[in-house]
């Protein structure tokens, strides 16, 4: 039987969250594409893209490109911006996501294909990255140090999942993956800083992952 609010007022939030994430991970689809993101960020993400203006966003990532497509459409609906989606495979990409005009995907590592999406990025344009990928300490570390230098002052690098450990798929013991990378790359880079007003719905898939460039 399917469980509804009204019945779950006194749940932990902790079964709250693994509800949510079986939902997602299973069931949420955009424009009939799998897209697995938490829709309370996604809701932010539309205020940041609204308040940057980005001229093009980097999506570390894709999966099926439900993700991916919502984007696209974000940027239609502002009337400025490009998606590029890079994964280290693109066999689950939805037909309909791989042929969207304004979307150009990349086939490879994200950490070995910099200098192919540099390529892409025109001097002087905003740029929004959303990291998306193993969601392991040194790849999230290793994509920040790389991915940081395209973004301007004001616009914002998102590290997606950093929930994994901290409220989410628990190991036991807990290992370093996304928030420990986070707090490392930000205690050595003072440009960067993190902005936790993003996370006022309180339910996020991204704890402390909200960094914005601030000179």
């Amino acid at each position: 039987m399917r469980r509804v609010l009204e019945d779950q007022l006194d749940l932990p939030l902790g079964e709250l969250l693994k509800i949510m994430q079986k939902g997602m991970m299973q069931q949420s689809t955009y424009f009939g594409v799998q897209a697995w993101k938490c829709p309370t960020d996604f809701w932010i993400y539309q205020e940041i893209l609204y308040e940057t203006r980005p001229d093009v966003i980097i999506e570390i990532g894709c999966n099926r490109g439900g993700g991916t497509l919502a984007l696209h459409h974000l940027c239609q609906n502002l009337g400025k911006g490009r998606v590029i989606g890079i994964d280290i495979s693109l066999d689950k990409l939805a037909p309909a996501v791989r042929n969207t005009p304004g979307i150009h995907f990349i086939e490879a590592d994200a950490s070995q294909c910099f200098e192919e999406v540099n390529a892409l990025v025109k001097p002087g344009e905003r740029v929004l990255i959303i990291e998306d990928s193993s969601h392991t300490y040194d790849n999230t570390l290793s994509l920040l140090k790389q991915y940081s230098a395209l973004v301007q002052v004001g616009d914002y690098f998102i590290v997606e999942d950093s929930i994994c450990d901290h409220g989410l798929v628990m190991s036991d013991p807990p290992e370093k993956g996304p928030y420990e990378a986070i707090e490392a790359f930000v205690a050595d880079n003072p440009d960067w800083v993190i902005d936790r007003d993003r996370e006022r719905f309180l339910v996020t898939w991204n704890p402390k992952g909200y960094l914005q460039r601030v000179r």
